[in-house]
């Protein structure tokens, strides 16, 4: 390090004086000078190489934990702190424009379902608790909204649908995706907040004749449905705000791979001990 500072401030100082300041021998840096760059540099910017594929590959989502993870996953043994400094020090960092906020519905709902839920985030496996929730998504063709039901188990999405409108349609789409896609059995927990439409009679009656018991937040208390917002937070934070869509049709098609091909078998989960939720339920042995 004494010797690159020599090398960047030759031209303002004379050598000799710059090696007596820093008490390393005039002909020492003369010999690094003819030498090429050490076995530790070359490593080190083969390990950049290595950092950034991987930061592409998460979609620019990963900080440096979830990338030491996947590089000696891969092959490319390496320190966490390392991948840390070699991040700061070339400036690739994780996309967050936008802090997480939490948004709350405050128009006419009918009377809600008891929160059976109650902020018990963990299960023992799968189809034991979806979970749901509604966003909408700008476009310069006007909103998008999105529906989705995860699986608490693995954090799974297992159901979701799009649509111009925020209706009863939008929302039994996702429902009737996740009904068809998995192996539920009577008591599955499906928990939402209070809107409208989850109360509806026609999305209860669905639920009904699959056996799912409603469970619903607290008026006012969105945090009783963190999970679900916290998907919304990822997928806003990792794709939308860095997304320009001039049409509906461009962000349904990003948001489906966004979904079917990153978040669900692609993106390391934090509160999964940093594997997938496909990898989670693998090795449940969920098929």
């Amino acid at each position: 390090m004494k010797y690159a500072f020599i090398r960047e401030n030759a031209g303002r100082a004379r050598v000799g004086c710059l090696c007596r300041a820093l008490e390393v021998s005039r002909g020492g840096y003369y010999d690094w000078l003819g030498r090429g760059p050490s076995k530790r540099v070359l490593e080190d910017l083969r390990l950049v190489g290595e950092i950034r594929r991987v930061h592409e590959a998460s979609r620019r989502a990963y900080g440096a934990v979830k990338t030491w993870i996947v590089l000696n996953e891969q092959g490319t043994r390496c320190g966490k702190h390392r991948v840390a400094r070699l991040r700061r020090t070339h400036d690739i960092q994780a996309q967050r424009t936008r802090r997480f906020r939490v948004t709350v519905e405050h128009h006419y709902t009918l009377p809600p379902a008891p929160n059976v839920l109650a902020q018990q985030f963990s299960v023992p496996a799968p189809d034991r608790v979806w979970v749901g929730d509604m966003t909408f998504i700008r476009t310069r063709a006007g909103f998008l909204y999105l529906a989705v039901l995860l699986d608490l188990y693995a954090r799974r999405v297992v159901g979701w649908s799009m649509n111009d409108r925020p209706d009863l349609a939008l929302m039994l789409g996702a429902l009737n995706m996740a009904l068809a896609r998995r192996r539920i059995s009577p008591g599955l927990i499906h928990h939402t907040d209070q809107a409208a439409t989850y109360s509806a009679q026609l999305y209860r009656q669905r639920m009904q004749a699959h056996g799912l018991r409603p469970s619903m937040s607290a008026r006012g208390n969105a945090y009783d449905n963190a999970v679900a917002e916290s998907f919304f937070s990822n997928l806003k934070n990792e794709l939308v705000h860095h997304c320009d869509f001039h049409t509906r049709e461009a962000a349904r098609t990003a948001i489906f791979d966004y979904i079917e091909v990153f978040y669900n078998r692609s993106r390391l989960h934090q509160t999964l001990g940093y594997r997938t939720p496909a990898a989670v339920e693998k090795q449940w042995g969920y098929a």
